[in-house]
């Protein structure tokens, strides 16, 4: 099947679709982007993705073309041509294309912004990685310091995840300051005593949407959440570690920098996280 993606108000092929050389996305990575989960055929967290979203936008003083009633009815449009059941939508807004590469910003009145998404169809609620966990590296984060925008400069996480592989684990944290800061592209967590820590909000980490929907079922749950950095030493000694994001949902880590975290396992606080947050997103998807 063939794939349909979405380019500047146009569904297309996806080997047609097609953006001009000049789109500053492609030249500065001037752009930012989100990516929401499709369960059942259905969005989760549309509205909290959606917000934050035009927070980024903001953030970078940019245009969006579109408004977000439009933005849910093309999603929406995507998941049925695409006949996607569970997967993820990728959308990434960049401040057009001017008649030539400038540093300055164009005129938003004389350059609209673009924007494109696509589907990927992907196993999220049954993902095998959930049930055997992950391990992780750590890294020294070498990222820009506007960490909370959701932007489309990813080159150093790529070379994180790049910096796994070839160290033979699934991921990397990074860290700054010698605390942890967050995962290549997801939010950490170590579980101690019962306690689920994980680095507070600032401009040093991406406000994650799954952190602030598990978090807020954690609470629910009579969890005790703590918002602080934790070093690489102190997740190893931890009872449990685990990710958050779009979607990998939680997803257990076992092993950091070589070293097994708990019972080398996924833990019951993190298991037990997964299901409740599976469970709720599959009732109040849109």
């Amino acid at each position: 099947m063939t794939r349909t993606v979405y380019v500047n108000g146009d569904y297309v092929p996806e080997a047609e679709a097609k953006i001009s050389v000049f789109d500053r996305g492609f030249l500065m990575a001037d752009g930012v982007y989100e990516v929401t989960s499709v369960l059942d055929g259905k969005l989760v967290d549309f509205d909290g993705h959606a917000k934050r979203l035009e927070r980024s936008l903001t953030e970078l003083d940019m245009a969006s073309p579109v408004t977000i009633d439009e933005l849910l009815e093309i999603h929406r449009e995507l998941v049925r041509l695409n006949d996607l059941t569970e997967g993820g939508i990728y959308l990434q807004i960049t401040r057009g294309a001017p008649v030539d590469r400038d540093f300055a910003f164009p005129d938003p009145a004389e350059v609209p912004s673009s924007l494109v998404l696509f589907t990927q169809s992907k196993n999220l609620a049954n993902a095998p990685a959930a049930t055997t966990g992950i391990s992780v590296i750590s890294i020294d984060d070498l990222r820009w310091a506007r960490r909370d925008i959701k932007t489309v400069q990813l080159l150093y996480p790529s070379m994180g995840k790049m910096m796994a592989k070839k160290a033979g684990a699934d991921d990397a944290w990074m860290v700054e300051d010698g605390v942890v800061t967050e995962g290549t592209s997801n939010n950490a967590y170590i579980v101690k005593g019962g306690k689920i820590i994980t680095r507070q909000l600032s401009n040093d980490i991406l406000h994650g949407i799954t952190r602030a929907a598990v978090l807020r079922l954690a609470k629910e749950a009579q969890m005790e959440v703590e918002e602080r950095g934790f070093t690489i030493a102190e997740a190893q000694e931890a009872d449990e570690a685990f990710i958050t994001s779009a979607t990998t949902f939680v997803q257990p880590v076992v092993k950091i920098d070589g070293e097994t975290v708990g019972e080398g396992k996924p833990g019951r606080i993190a298991l037990r996280l997964r299901e409740i947050y599976i469970d709720e997103s599959r009732k109040k998807a849109i």
